[in-house]
């Protein structure tokens, strides 16, 4: 059901924007504050978030050819393992980000040693002086280590196909717009609200329950059916 995946991944990027404020907030508040001031603040908001779903889309293209290469090699329980893991890891984030754990958190340490790379490039773009430099450095924060993307990646990865992958990751990216770009805009007030537990506890189960849902679909397929 690639329709319902994709609003899955829409979804959590929109209600994972619990977790951006605290994970991103810095960043933000970098290209904030170092910018040169002669693009209008929405324009190079706008910019960096460009560069940073582009490069979401990119690591969904490579997950999705990575899925659809196990499924060509006539490897199917694998491909049935990863939708399953994929649906665990959402229910993971979702206790996530609902404060209940932080298992999530494995996956940004992982990716913690290529940040480590990829960050004096990312430092070296600052500060921004036009747009499209602000769409290179949003494409360096695209690989900062984040349990919510390297999550919806896992199912990128069962996604089957590079296409579905980088649509998911897509989708995800959009759903993730508006929490960025309004904390780059209106950052003191959206933060107090984003972190309210009732908010977190509120997101986080909701997303918590996306993956449920996928793994009824596999185990009863009606929940599947229109």
């Amino acid at each position: 059901m690639i329709e319902f995946s994709l609003l899955t991944a829409l979804l959590a990027g929109l209600l994972g924007g619990v977790h951006c404020v605290g994970m991103c907030g810095g960043i933000v508040a970098a290209f904030s504050f170092r910018a040169d001031g002669s693009t209008p603040p929405f324009r190079m908001h706008l910019a960096y978030n460009l560069g940073r779903v582009s490069s979401y889309v990119m690591f969904g293209a490579l997950a999705g050819a990575l899925g659809a290469t196990l499924k060509l090699a006539g490897f199917m329980p694998v491909q049935t393992a990863l939708f399953v893991l994929a649906q665990l890891v959402m229910i993971l984030l979702g206790l996530y980000l609902a404060g209940f754990n932080q298992w999530v958190l494995v996956f940004e340490r992982a990716g913690g040693a290529l940040w480590k790379k990829v960050k004096p490039l990312f430092q070296k773009l600052l500060p921004v002086k036009s747009l499209p430099q602000a769409v290179l450095a949003g494409m360096a924060w695209g690989w900062l280590p984040c349990g919510l993307v390297y999550s919806v990646l896992v199912s990128a990865l069962a996604a089957g196909s590079a296409t579905s992958g980088a649509a998911l990751m897509l989708a995800f990216g959009l759903g993730t717009l508006p929490n960025l770009l309004g904390m780059g805009l209106f950052a003191r007030q959206l933060q107090p609200f984003m972190q309210q537990r009732w908010v977190r506890r509120a997101a986080g189960l909701t997303v918590a329950g996306f993956g449920v849902w996928g793994l009824l679909t596999l185990i009863y397929p009606v929940f599947s059916k229109p």
